[in-house]
């Protein structure tokens, strides 16, 4: 009987010298891999919708979305349409009002510069769009300067041809954007950017400048650039996921 001991322990140091010879993973690496969601998000500006009821002098309104690309690039984009009426004054005597109205597209792409923990969809963004609007402008009501006011001295003169419309007015620009986007429910985002535009091209009417255009906001004299944010609601439709593999610690 001892002698198939002794065999059997023969035929087993081979095999546990090999196991040894083998390195111990100390630090086994997850290779489990997560799922994120990819899709196309959709929503609406509620800054201008909400300007809409309060302001008599205001009406707009603003689609937004997005597509995301990969982990961090997004295409995205905003399609909107406003009209204001404007009054400038000069002191306390006004001197005209004026009525701009059009539509405006911008597009461009947006980076995630956020990093998730997983099971989150947060951004942090910084992008950049191409802007273009097409409108008209309205000079409803104007007086004519006059310092000498020999013929009105308490008022200045009406303009002979209120209500004049200056339509085929375009605009081209670039615009910088940053700003945040915060999962508040399951697929529902509410978000808040800030962009800085400007402009390239400005087709205007010779006998009355574009001075404020649909989604760039207000032109001032000797700057091409304009101010302008949002504040959005939006949802997002998943079509797909995609695996994203944990970051490898180091050992």
């Amino acid at each position: 009987m001892s002698k198939y001991f002794i065999s059997l322990l023969f035929f087993g140091l081979p095999i546990w010298g090999i196991s040894q010879d083998e390195p111990v993973d100390l630090q086994p690496k997850d290779t489990v891999e997560y799922k994120q969601q990819y899709g196309l998000r959709v929503g609406a500006d509620l800054n201008r919708l909400v300007f809409s009821f309060l302001d008599e002098d205001y009406t707009g309104f603003e689609v937004t979305g997005d597509f995301r690309l990969s982990q961090k690039l997004y295409l995205a984009g905003e399609l909107g349409n406003e009209e204001k009426t404007i009054f400038e004054d000069l002191g306390n005597t006004p001197l005209y009002n004026y009525t701009s109205k059009g539509s405006y597209i911008k597009l461009g792409v947006d980076l995630n510069t956020y990093e998730n923990w997983f099971g989150m969809q947060n951004s942090i963004i910084i992008g950049g769009r191409y802007s273009f609007a097409t409108f008209t402008q309205t000079l409803n009501d104007y007086k004519i300067y006059d310092s000498d006011r020999f013929f009105s001295p308490t008022d200045f003169l009406n303009g002979t041809t209120p209500g004049q419309e200056f339509s085929g007015l375009s605009a081209s620009w670039l615009e910088f954007v940053v700003g945040i986007k915060a999962e508040l429910f399951a697929n529902i985002y509410v978000g808040i950017s800030a962009r800085l535009g400007f402009l390239i091209t400005n087709t205007e009417d010779e006998q009355f400048p574009n001075l404020w255009i649909p989604g760039f906001n207000r032109v001032t004299d000797g700057s091409n650039f304009g101010v302008s944010y949002n504040y959005t609601l939006s949802y997002l439709i998943p079509i797909y996921k995609k695996a994203k593999k944990p970051k490898d610690q180091p050992e």
